[in-house]
């Protein structure tokens, strides 16, 4: 089942990880490879060692990766965006706030994070890794069968879809502009009435089951919901490639519309 967390700083005791030679992190970028030394710290941001783009709502120093206490840890050295970490398989994802650190506890962690009209994807690979999702949970995140204690009527799925179409699409790890409303509704053949009230509802239904980054407030939805939004779901396996389909389905462009 995916796990969202707080902000809270992780403490992870590694003393039982002896004293062996800390191994290197490999880090993939828009196809990109780099190993980063266990011996200085690593910054990702518009600045730093890892140059993510001039997008001026990136932070200059946003993510920074050091090893210490045997472990790998992320931390988040911004003051405004957020990042959704998970396992590979997205069985079990954690939101990184501004301020909170985490180690990184299994093999692979993808990283998720959107700063403006941008989502961005980092890969990072550690053969430090003290636990390991079971494949059961796994297989069952990347079947047909999605793993998730919420359920969408199949018109909520195919918006999520529309916004989510340019990530579902990619070859490899890139950066992608997410539709706007106006665009996706078009792409669906709704109304912008029709798309707003689903996107409310969609959003409603996450932010209730306790994903965050949906509302900007008590009773207020976020500015940036619809990145946020496609974030999660794709890193959750909301929606996959399987689900690309449901965008061209002519049943459902005629369906008679009903509120949710």
């Amino acid at each position: 089942m995916t796990e969202e967390s707080s902000a809270t700083t992780v403490e992870v005791d590694a003393g039982a990880k002896g004293a062996r030679e800390p191994a290197p992190l490999r880090l993939e970028f828009a196809g990109e490879w780099h190993v980063l030394p266990p011996d200085k710290a690593f910054i990702i941001g518009r600045e730093g060692d890892l140059e993510i783009d001039d997008n001026p709502y990136l932070h200059r120093h946003f993510l920074e990766l050091q090893h210490h206490d045997g472990l790998w840890w992320l931390a988040n050295v911004g003051v405004r965006l957020a990042a959704t970490v998970s396992s590979a398989g997205g069985a079990v994802q954690s939101w990184l706030s501004p301020g909170a650190r985490m180690p990184l506890v299994f093999e692979r962690n993808v990283i998720v994070f959107t700063a403006g009209p941008v989502t961005y994807e980092l890969n990072l690979h550690t053969e430090e890794a003290p636990y390991e999702v079971s494949r059961h949970v796994e297989a069952s995140m990347s079947g047909e069968t999605t793993v998730m204690p919420v359920s969408f009527t199949t018109l909520q799925k195919q918006l999520i879809v529309a916004l989510a179409e340019p990530m579902l699409r990619r070859e490899g790890v890139s950066m992608n502009e997410l539709p706007s409303s106006s665009d996706a509704a078009k792409r669906l053949g709704w109304t912008m009435s029709k798309f707003n009230r689903k996107l409310d509802n969609v959003c409603d239904k996450l932010d209730r089951m306790g994903v965050q980054g949906l509302r900007g407030g008590p009773g207020k939805l976020a500015t940036n919901r619809r990145a946020r939004l496609v974030e999660y779901a794709v890193t959750s396996q909301v929606v996959t490639r399987a689900d690309l389909p449901l965008l061209d389905d002519e049943a459902l462009r005629n369906q008679v519309d009903s509120d949710d």
